[in-house]
């Protein structure tokens, strides 16, 4: 503690310093100011305005750079900012909750892409229990209305700050001084979702105020959104009786955003600037599943399991012998395999079940800056906080059976990429539960995360006459990362007393959702259920299997030389890193294991089998990344671009907690049981990298370019999954049989391809923006538990197709994304490392000019409604859950369509 606080005294300390001697994150900063020297000032009003704003910052950048821009004040190409970066060659979005959330570019895993505000960290947590803390930014936070902006860079200098193999994406928001006094924007939208079948509001307003002198302007701008979010979903967990549930997953999504920007320019060398980012997310939900047991009342859903049938890793029977109690084959596959059964009338009941939560993520940034610029040099810096808190505050299961087993007779079918049922009865009521709900002790947590920086930047910049090169820049940066996820669990030494009636008819409403393939549910009353679930609470005890901290203070400096010359131009330098990391934890006791103190009738029978006081992992590393960008300027219009880096990325914090935390014990599910492990001492992933690009820019917006990229990875982070490990500690099974999962540098693997644009606009007011990548990236299967070559998060395929008809009054536009499948990797969490089927989203949007200061917008987000289809991608001797191999469809998401509309104005 007394550490912390030093540094952050220190931190304060240098406030003055950093406003008058430049401290600062010139790495963004000063490449930002060196495309506004040498970019064609253009207004951006317009789509074609829009994108030639785009074409002359990749045009005159001397990196491999490509833009989105506002075609003005609230006229983002995209209501959602993570749509709009799927627009851009060689860029991918994952949408796991309706939504694009997560980055990433060209074949690396999406939390290999940083993602800066205004060229400085932004500090963000996740809502969902069953998703790790990792470097990614969630884009679903961030309103499009608020950015300028944004620049991805898919290739290095070394004045851009380090953390991405992927590439660095810069969100900017915009400033008082470059808008007209007095600036007055604002908007209503409605959004109507096809699966919820509501409307939800959103509104949003900007005003930015300068003086007379226009030396000091003020900005304020909020907007604030309410969604029903619903995901209708079919999910298998072959372990629990061989179980396939129709899903529904219901959110009340709250989004508020605040931006508050002030800039003082004394004079006209100095500049001062305050920049204070809220944004804050409720997300609390209900997820009710119905669960079809098709193994119940003697019969199986078998699948292949090397030379044997299983059904989940109950029993298991010879191919080639007799399979006793299997339902008739209604299907084989290639190989003979039976996958489609016939259940009887005695096939079983069924497990109602819904999961509610209370969940939210904010995130809260203040950044000070400031510069000075003479003729002969520029001095500019930046120093700041920011913090993120969120998570799930409290979690909770009831459930209980439904139905009788008659209603569940039907056709399982596992044939297709879409696990199908067919039952004689489809449609349940509150009054269909067979008795008071359950409510499982191990399903009640709360786990609330913290994520905060404090930072300090800075660079200068010389003007210089030494041969080709025109100016040397230098500078720093430091910032000190603190992370802390909290488990809790319901302390089993304190009973709860007056716990709430487990009635169904008090915890359902009279009403029903509907779940995936038409199956209709009680509607669960989130208040109620939670009330519920806080009755059985009695008080919160720390599960110490699930605290940990990472704390990192990461330190760089660079040197870098800007050289220009007759038809050619660019920079060279390098960049020093150097990373202190550690972590806190509770480590196991298995001294106390094996003195059985825990054991029935041991001294600390009932107790956490954990130290009751915190150890410590450290470790250190640094390194020294080259990278030279070269352009040549071949004629007025075609240009040939070189570059050349070695780039990083750090470990995410999950897999830099040193606990060693206990997933699946004690749960309903036999021989789940997890332990995981991470290390603070892990190494950065690397890359050694190039790229190879010539682009022809033949009119003022029109451009066609071929790149041809290459990252040779030297290291790299996976999790090794070793089964069937005994520890002493023994579930509610009486097993004592373990999966250990331990975070390891693997080494080895190359991602390499290609990206092909072409877009141009047409004085009829026709224009059109597409663009290909092709991505082969690969690693050794042997560095992944699932045993597949794929990198995370990587698409062999991407397609980006616009068309576009901008008129005086009006603009249409369709756009068509389409990406081949991905893998998605989420180790010991529920939902594991399977492969996302290809997906694509066909998107119109349009705008009505009412008056010069009125006008309206209409957008339909995903008009095929395309399905989100995940499947088991590993081969049968991989040692992941059985529905995550041989191609099982493991789960579905229904796709839904997304219509918005709304009014704007702008003064």
């Amino acid at each position: 503690m007394l550490a912390n606080n030093f540094k952050k005294s220190l931190l304060a300390a240098n406030i003055g310093l950093a406003l008058t001697a430049g401290v600062s994150g010139v790495a963004v900063a000063e490449t930002g100011s060196q495309v506004k020297e040498d970019v064609e000032v253009i207004e951006v009003r317009g789509i074609r305005r829009s994108l030639e704003a785009a074409i002359n910052t990749k045009r005159f950048a001397t990196s491999v750079v490509d833009a989105v821009s506002a075609e003005d004040v609230g006229k983002f190409p995209d209501s959602d900012v993570g749509e709009a970066l799927g627009r851009i060659s060689g860029v991918s979005v994952g949408r796991q909750f309706g939504q694009g959330q997560q980055v990433s570019i060209r074949g690396a895993s999406a939390q290999l892409t940083r993602t800066l505000l205004n060229g400085h960290s932004v500090a963000s947590t996740n809502w969902y229990d069953q998703q790790a803390i990792d470097r990614s930014f969630n884009y679903s936070l961030m309103p499009s209305e608020m950015v300028g902006g944004i620049d991805v860079y898919k290739s290095s200098q070394a004045d851009l700050p380090e953390g991405g193999v992927g590439g660095v994406i810069i969100v900017k928001t915009r400033k008082p001084l470059d808008l007209e006094a007095n600036t007055v924007f604002g908007s209503v939208k409605m959004d109507h979702g096809s699966v919820s079948e509501e409307w939800d509001p959103e509104v949003s307003g900007l005003y930015s105020w300068k003086n007379d002198n226009e030396n000091f302007g003020a900005l304020v701008a909020l907007s604030r959104k309410d969604t029903e979010y619903q995901r209708r979903g079919t999910e298998t967990i072959l372990a629990w009786g061989g179980a396939v549930a129709p899903t529904v997953f219901k959110q009340e999504r709250e989004r508020t955003a605040a931006n508050l920007a002030l800039q003082y320019a004394p004079t006209d060398e100095l500049e001062f600037g305050l920049n204070y980012t809220y944004l804050d997310l409720q997300a609390d939900n209900i997820n009710s599943s119905l669960f079809l047991f098709s193994q119940g009342a003697d019969a199986a859903r078998w699948i292949p399991y090397g030379d044997r049938y299983t059904n989940g890793g109950v029993d298991e029977a010879p191919v080639d012998g007799p399979l006793g109690n299997m339902p008739e084959c209604q299907a084989t596959n290639a190989t003979g395999d039976c996958v489609k059964a016939t259940l009887d009338a005695n096939a079983g009941g069924s497990w109602g079940q819904t999961w509610v939560r209370d969940a939210e993520m904010n995130s809260k940034t203040l950044e000070i800056n400031g510069s000075y610029t003479t003729d002969d040099y520029v001095i500019d810096g930046r120093i700041g906080t920011t913090k993120s808190e969120g998570g799930t505050n409290f979690t909770a299961a009831q459930r209980n059976g439904i139905g009788v087993a008659s209603d569940f007779a039907g056709v399982y079918d596992a044939t297709g990429k879409i696990y199908t049922v067919d039952t004689a009865v489809k449609s349940w009521t509150r009054d269909d539960f067979v008795g008071d709900l359950d409510l499982p002790g191990w399903s009640i947590r709360s786990q609330p995360n913290t994520d905060e920086e404090d930072f300090v930047q800075g660079n200068i910049k010389f003007f210089v006459d030494l041969g080709p090169i025109t100016s040397i820049k230098t500078g720093f940066s430091y910032a000190d990362h603190f992370v802390e996820e909290k488990t809790f669990q319901p302390n089993p030494r304190v009973a709860a007393t007056d716990v709430i009636s487990g009635d169904p008819t008090k915890l359902y409403k009279d009403s029903q959702l509907e779940l995936a393939q038409g199956f209709m549910f009680p509607e669960a009353d989130y208040g109620a259920l939670l009330a519920r679930a806080k009755s059985g609470l009695g008080e919160w005890e720390l599960l110490r299997s699930g605290y940990g901290t990472v704390e990192e203070e990461n330190f760089a400096a660079y040197v870098m030389a800007e050289f220009s010359a007759e038809g050619i131009r660019g920079n060279f330098g390098l960049r020093y890193i150097k990373t202190d990391a550690e972590s806190d934890f509770f480590a196991v006791d298995f001294e106390g294991i094996k003195k059985g103190l825990y054991a029935e009738g041991g001294a600390l029978a009932g107790y956490q089998a954990y130290e009751t006081v915190l150890s410590t992992e450290k470790a250190s590393y640094n390194d020294v990344l080259p990278s030279v960008n070269v352009v040549f300027d071949l004629t007025d219009d075609l240009i040939l671009r070189t570059s050349a880096s070695q780039v990083v990325a750090r470990p995410n914090y999950a897999n830099m907690f040193a606990r060693q935390s206990q997933d699946g014990y004690n749960d309903d599910i036999e021989n789940n049981e997890v332990l995981t492990k991470g290390s603070p001492g892990l190494l950065p992933f690397k890359a050694t990298q190039a790229d190879l690009s010539l682009e022809w820019y033949y009119d003022s917006s029109a451009l066609l370019s071929f790149t041809y990229f290459i990252k040779d990875i030297s290291s790299f982070t996976t999790a090794a999954l070793t089964p069937d490990q005994q520890l002493g500690i023994v579930d509610n099974f009486g097993n004592d049989n373990w999966t250990l999962s331990t975070q390891q540098n693997s080494t080895g693997g190359k991602i390499e391809g290609f990206e092909i644009q072409w877009q141009n606009s047409f004085d009829s007011g026709f224009g059109y923006v597409a663009n290909y990548t092709f991505v082969d990236a690969k690693a050794d299967a042997s560095n992944y538990a699932d045993l597949v070559s794929q990198f995370s998060d990587s698409s062999e395929h991407t397609v980006n197709l616009v068309g576009y008809y901008e008129a005086e009054d009006y603009t249409v536009r369709l756009a068509y994304n389409w990406r081949s499948e991905y893998m998605i990797r989420e180790g010991a969490k529920f939902y594991g490392n399977r492969m996302h089927d290809d997906y694509g989203t066909l998107d119109l949007s349009a705008t009505y000019t009412l008056t010069d200061n009125i006008g309206f917008t209409f957008e339909v987000v995903n008009i095929l409604e395309e399905d989100s289809i995940q499947l088991g991608a590993a081969p049968t001797e991989s040692s992941v859950k059985n529905e995550l191999k041989n191609n099982y469809p493991a789960w579905s998401f229904e796709g839904e369509r997304r219509i918005k509309a709304g009014v704007n104005f702008r003064f």
